[in-house]
């Protein structure tokens, strides 16, 4: 997958089958969009495009309340990871200022769609709106394919178990700890990627090698508080563990805590990037302040996943 920030040699892409959007999360929907795409770039010997934005256009147009409000399911990083698993062929990144917010509907197709990309067949899901004041939809494209050279395709929604699936339904489910059904919603388990640092010095005189990953977005959505089970991997190594949410109302500081259970006390993950993969929250946090106590709990929640996680 290439990735482009600008719009520099768009014009390059061959027979571009395009979409637009956000894509946070890359659930269910997201993907049939790009399996669509990758199958029509197929059919005519072209290539597949996604034009998305950063930062998200709320941050930029609400930045007094979407900054405490709005949670994304992915960092740009962790997106970027996740289409790269698609067969995408190429990712858009447009840098979203208040200035390109004033950009229609008609000025986004005509300038940048079909102006600088040459877009041969645009592909939209069923809510999708996009141009000044979300002027523009699937409507809209339609009748502009009348006097442009290009066609237009909806991709209906997707359900699951009667459903809609949603980045927002997503998001609800994450935040309810509900990981297994955000993780069914996404077709791929919940991830969280970031730089490891020193753990909790209190679980290491339990025994447990303990490392903190720092929420690398502030945006980032982090599950309700608990122990969840989870593994890690860094420098192609492979680890299982659990990993502690604290309530972020106690905090300051949004990071979780992971014990490791396969790793070596002189391991050299310390400032390294990693990958935490989300496969069940086991429990609510709990407040243990002896040493003993701390220790035995750990052990419990240590057995429990390891017969989860193999």
């Amino acid at each position: 997958m290439q990735i482009h920030r600008s719009f520099d040699n768009l014009h390059a892409i061959k027979n571009p089958v395009v979409t637009t959007g956000s894509f946070d999360g890359v659930h269910i929907g997201h993907k049939v969009i790009i399996n669509r795409l990758n199958s029509l770039a197929g059919e005519i010997n072209g290539e597949s495009v996604l034009i998305t934005f950063h930062p998200h256009p709320r941050l930029v147009l609400y930045p007094e309340t979407a900054g405490k409000t709005l949670r994304l399911i992915n960092t740009q990083r962790e997106k970027i990871h996740l289409l790269e698993k698609t067969g995408l062929g190429h990712l858009v990144i447009i840098n979203f200022t208040k200035e390109f917010s004033e950009t229609t509907s008609q000025q986004f197709v005509e300038d940048i769609l079909l102006g600088k990309l040459h877009a041969k067949k645009i592909i939209v899901g069923f809510n999708h709106h996009f141009g000044h004041n979300r002027e523009g939809d699937y409507s809209y494209l339609y009748k502009l394919t009348k006097d442009h050279n290009f066609e237009v395709e909806e991709i209906p929604e997707q359900d699951l178990e009667n459903e809609t699936v949603s980045s927002t339904i997503t998001r609800k489910a994450l935040s309810e700890g509900r990981i297994q059904r955000a993780n069914a919603y996404l077709d791929h388990h919940f991830i969280m990627m970031g730089e490891l640092k020193e753990g909790n010095k209190k679980c290491r005189e339990a025994g447990f090698l303990t490392l903190e990953m720092i929420v690398e977005e502030e945006i980032k959505l982090v599950p309700l508080e608990g122990v969840y089970a989870v593994s890690l991997t860094c420098n192609d190594s492979y680890y299982r563990g659990m990993l502690n949410i604290k309530n972020l109302n106690n905090t300051n500081i949004p990071g979780v805590q992971v014990h490791l259970f396969d790793l070596e006390p002189n391991h050299d993950l310390i400032d390294k990037m990693a990958t935490i993969t989300f496969h069940k929250r086991m429990r609510g946090e709990l407040m243990l302040n002896k040493t003993d106590d701390l220790k035995n709990q750990l052990l419990k929640d240590k057995s429990e996943i390891e017969e989860l996680i193999y």
